[in-house]
Order: C-alpha cells, then structure tokens, then sequence
C-alpha cells in the first residue's frame, strides 16, 4: 500500500537525517556503502543459495521475511550511496534503460537470457 511519504525522495531525506542524528555522515563515504551494500547483497543470495527456481518462487514466512529485510537493507544502502555522491538513482534508471533498450532490441532478444553475443559488440 502506498502512502503520501513513499518516495525515493522522503526515503533519502528519512536516511540522511539517520545517518546525521548519529553523527555517522563521517563514516558513509562511498567505498563504506558500497561495500556495505555488497555485504547485505551476499546476504540475500544466502536465503537462495541451493534452492531449485521453483522454491525461489515459495519462501516460507520466515524466509519471506529475512529475504524482505535484506532487501530494505540493500536499499538503504543504495540510497545512501547515491546521496553521497549526489546522483538522482530514478533519473540514472531512466537513462540506463533507455540505453539498455538500445543494446538489447526486443526484438532481437526476446526469451533468450544470455547477453554474452550483444556485450561482446
């Protein structure tokens, strides 16, 4: 359900002022919240390592809800990283997949998952 409050926006403001209660700004430098991020992204991949795709798809509730929180963390992190380095992430998606669907034509890579023939060119 969205409320008035869920934007990226209020989301990095919410964070910063986080970070600056606590005094922590000195340490989110950027190489700190990457790899921050990096470290929850592991954590992630944790829940889903040795399931089959069906079971990816079925997380018990508990699993749902560690999964939900590595998420959150993961986010966190991203947002943080591009308020450090001042980088609008919606406008950077924007631009990335309007290059993304030069790269990869619909129809040209419909239903095939491998990129490797379109980033060898």
């Amino acid at each position: 359900m969205n409320h008035p409050s869920d934007s990226l926006e209020d989301l990095r403001l919410r964070l910063a002022e986080f970070a600056r209660q606590r005094d922590w700004e000195q340490f989110h430098s950027p190489k700190n919240l990457a790899m921050a991020l990096i470290a929850e992204a592991a954590e992630l991949v944790e829940h889903f390592q040795w399931l089959t795709e069906p079971q990816s798809f079925q997380l018990d509730a508990d699993k749902h809800a560690a999964v939900r929180l590595e998420l959150a963390d993961i986010l966190i992190y991203l947002v943080r990283t591009a308020d450090r380095l001042d980088i609008d992430l919606i406008a950077a998606a924007r631009d990335k997949i309007a290059i993304n669907e030069q790269r990869f034509p619909a129809t040209q890579v419909r239903g095939v998952a491998s990129r490797q023939k379109f980033d060898e060119s």
